[in-house]
Formats: C-alpha cells, structure tokens, sequence
C-alpha cells in the first residue's frame, strides 16, 4: 500500500463556524488550529496547506479558567527603547476580544511561511455575527 500525499492543486477545503460563547478560550484555540491546520482530515500532510477556513464568532464571550483574567499578561514592543506595552487579559477581553482570541490561535500553529499562509484562513469577530453566509459554513460545537 503506497503512502497518499496531498497535492496544493487537489485540496478540496470547507468552512467551520465556532460559537465561542462561555467556553475556554485554549478549548476554541486548539481545535481552530486543527481544523486549520488539516489534521481532522485523512489526507492531511504536513507539508501542503491543506486545511479548512475558520470563523470564530463571540469571541467577546470568551471563558478564562483560573486567575488568568487578572495574572496573564500580553506584551506588545513596538521595537524602540521604552517601546514595551503591557495589557492583562481583562484589559485585552473588555477592549480587545478579537485580537486576544487570534493570539492563541496564532501561538498553536507553526511559526513559518506554511503558518503564516495557514492563519490567513481565520476569521474572528466578536459579535454573533459574521460575513461568510455566503461560503455555507458547517456549525462545529465542542465538547
């Protein structure tokens, strides 16, 4: 039996939607970035982008587990001396809730040209509602 390997050219992708609301945020992140990823798929190969478009709605509902609301920490350095901006996580959920859920997705997948071509299949947003109707997008729950 020969082992399959997918070709760029024969990758057949789909479209998810993940409600977000009142789960844990690392819950949302790891199974996105599989499904973006493409291990959910048989045909999955490591070296092809060969995973499926993500959309991400209530991000603003987001759950943290613990005191991570008032101890985790984001830093943002704009590259000059002083340059180091510090935001907690309720700073980061109440101001910016779609930035904070792309970070964790975007800290799961790998940090190379394939990662940086594969993140650009995430959609985030903070409300309910999204734009990609049109793509029929398959309703995933997590458990």
């Amino acid at each position: 039996m020969k082992t399959y390997m997918e070709k760029k050219e024969t990758v057949n992708r789909n479209w998810y939607v993940i409600d977000a609301e009142g789960l844990p945020i690392g819950r949302v992140a790891t199974k996105a970035a599989n499904i973006l990823r493409g291990k959910h798929k048989v045909t999955y190969t490591p070296h092809i982008d060969c995973g499926d478009y993500v959309i991400i709605v209530n991000a603003d509902k987001v759950k943290l587990t613990g005191n991570k609301l008032n101890d985790k920490v984001y830093y943002n350095h704009s590259g000059y001396p002083g340059g180091l901006r510090e935001r907690t996580a309720k700073e980061m959920l109440e101001n910016y809730p779609v930035e904070m859920v792309e970070r964790a997705v975007k800290g799961m997948i790998p940090h190379n040209r394939l990662g940086r071509s594969t993140v650009k299949k995430l959609f985030v947003y903070a409300g309910p509602d999204h734009k990609h109707s049109a793509q029929k997008p398959v309703s995933i729950t997590i458990d």
